[in-house]
């Protein structure tokens, strides 16, 4: 999931002449933006005698919307785990089985058997985290692990709210608030659900993926927000508090695919076996402030991922709940209820 600022037609570093040539050409990504270590492209890029260029977008939708024009160019996209499992069964993606390739051995065992690419025949982990919100504790000074203060927003709070300008995010937020399961195409639970999110917006002031400029600019108090992102916000107002609301929060990974028809395809191959070396995994943490997936990538992280209270959750807070794809009549259902609250 994640900092999404759009960062299109980005170019990032310079094949080096004096690099030791492994491989050449180019690479093209598309991933979210603000969330591709330079570092790590500037690694690649010397390794292999590549030119890496990178595109940027700011939801899954956004992503899928462009693969399915067609003729992209892309070879790399950054897809959220319920994207991936909705790609693959789209034909969209590449089965370039990295649990063949030299790094996979690293991968964490327990990110293999997902749900949305068992046995990883597709794709490898980017980044994984969770989304809350964050909220100035010099603002609100009371408990801050509940939705309560999105849905029943306190006199303090309320025109000072930002949410993510995501449909599933904010519907899920919701459902969890009124004790309602996920993927939920109860019609009077969805009737009460469109009720709340109607009612609750009065009180917010955008719906924004600019989570980190909206938060230090001191526009808004409170924000829907990712873990990472919340952290580097805190790094620059050190009063916001990430939560870790007792209602539940939405868990996600970042996963590394590689696009059907890729115009580079043995190239991006190349970089999936990168980034799951350790050093170059704790590349990607290090900038996006997420952890990654991979084993032997802590000693090279910065030490305050290790401690972070958005990295590091509390004992007593609820699993991540991680929401795999809704079938056809919820997404219809959905897709209703977020047009009337954007209305």
């Amino acid at each position: 999931m994640k900092t999404k600022i759009i960062s299109t037609g980005l170019a990032l570093g310079l094949a080096m002449s004096g690099s030791v040539a492994l491989a050449e050409g180019t690479l093209n990504i598309y991933n979210w933006g603000n969330y591709t270590s330079p570092e790590l492209i500037t690694k690649f890029e010397e390794a292999f005698d590549i030119k890496v260029t990178i595109d940027g977008y700011d939801s899954n939708e956004t992503m899928l919307a462009k693969v399915k024009q067609g003729n992209t160019g892309y070879d790399i996209v950054v897809p959220g785990d319920y994207m991936i499992s909705i790609m693959i069964e789209q034909g969209l993606l590449e089965k370039i089985d990295p649990n063949t390739m030299e790094n996979f051995g690293n991968v964490d065992p327990k990110w293999v058997d997902v749900y949305w690419d068992p046995g990883r025949s597709y794709s490898v982990p980017w980044q994984w985290g969770t989304t809350s919100f964050v909220v100035d504790s010099e603002v609100y000074k009371g408990d801050i692990n509940t939705l309560a203060l999105i849905f029943d927003a306190p006199p303090e709070l309320k025109g000072r709210i930002n949410m993510l300008n995501d449909m599933n995010d904010v519907i899920n937020a919701g459902l969890r608030y009124l004790g309602y399961d996920r993927c939920n195409s109860n019609r009077e639970e969805l009737k009460a659900l469109t009720e709340l999110l109607i009612r609750a917006k009065a009180d917010w002031r955008t719906m924004d993926y600019s989570t980190i400029e909206k938060l230090t600019s001191g526009d808004v108090d409170l924000s829907q927000n990712w873990n990472g992102a919340s952290m580097r916000a805190r790094a620059q107002r050190p009063s916001l508090v990430y939560a870790y609301p007792k209602e539940g929060f939405t868990g996600w990974m970042d996963n590394v695919a590689v696009l059907k028809g890729a115009p580079n395809l043995e190239n991006a191959k190349l970089f999936v076996n990168f980034i799951m070396d350790p050093e170059n995994a704790a590349l990607i943490s290090n900038f996006a402030s997420y952890a990654n997936g991979i084993t032997g990538s802590a000693p090279f992280m910065k030490p305050e991922l290790g401690s972070a209270p958005e990295i590091v959750m509390p004992a007593d807070a609820p699993a991540p709940d991680f929401v795999p794809p809704c079938n056809q009549e919820v997404v219809d259902f959905y897709n209703k209820i977020w047009t009337k609250l954007k209305q």
